[in-house]
């Protein structure tokens, strides 16, 4: 049996959108790198002591929410890299709950402000990454969409191993 390992939360992507970000973050990505698809990062690293409890949160909410609504609005810097920036307050809204529940267990990294993104490119070098966004941002769509659940992952680095699912099925919120 695997040593335990920590849980990472994601905002799961619809298909569309998916694939298109998936297609460009495997284009863009170093290819020795990229053992993960296109995903957006809601938390790092989440004890693995909360195994019981953090699907249990995540199914309720995510049962009690509607898919948050997003926007791909351009693209992030990430000095050695590049990502899709992505706008939805309702994701981030949803975010701080989460964050608030499990206060004390959040890493540094997870308490801050979490700007959404889609990384497509990183750990390349500053005038790749710059070339990149030059040529991408003229033709880069704003791409509207909704988010369609929260996922769980246990982080095997460096690959990621899907612990959970959970569509997003509730009533809009603020």
């Amino acid at each position: 049996m695997p040593p335990p390992a920590p849980f990472i939360v994601t905002a799961e992507l619809p298909v569309d959108v998916f694939s298109w970000a998936n297609g460009l973050r495997s284009q863009h990505y170093p290819p020795e790198r990229n053992w993960l698809k296109a995903h957006v990062t809601l938390f790092h690293s989440f004890a693995p002591s909360l195994r019981d409890e953090l699907p249990r949160v995540l199914a309720r909410l995510a049962g009690e929410w509607a898919p948050p609504p997003a926007e791909i609005t351009g693209l992030m810097d990430l000095g050695g890299g590049t990502a899709l920036a992505v706008r939805a307050p309702g994701m981030t809204a949803l975010r701080d709950r989460i964050a608030d529940h499990f206060w004390a267990m959040l890493t540094k990294q997870d308490q801050g402000d979490k700007q959404l993104h889609i990384t497509i490119q990183n750990k390349v070098p500053r005038a790749d990454a710059i070339a990149l966004q030059r040529t991408l941002e003229p033709a880069l769509p704003h791409r509207r969409f909704a988010f369609t659940g929260l996922g769980l992952h246990i982080y095997r680095n460096p690959h990621w191993e899907a612990a959970g699912q959970w569509p997003f099925r509730g009533k809009e919120h603020a």
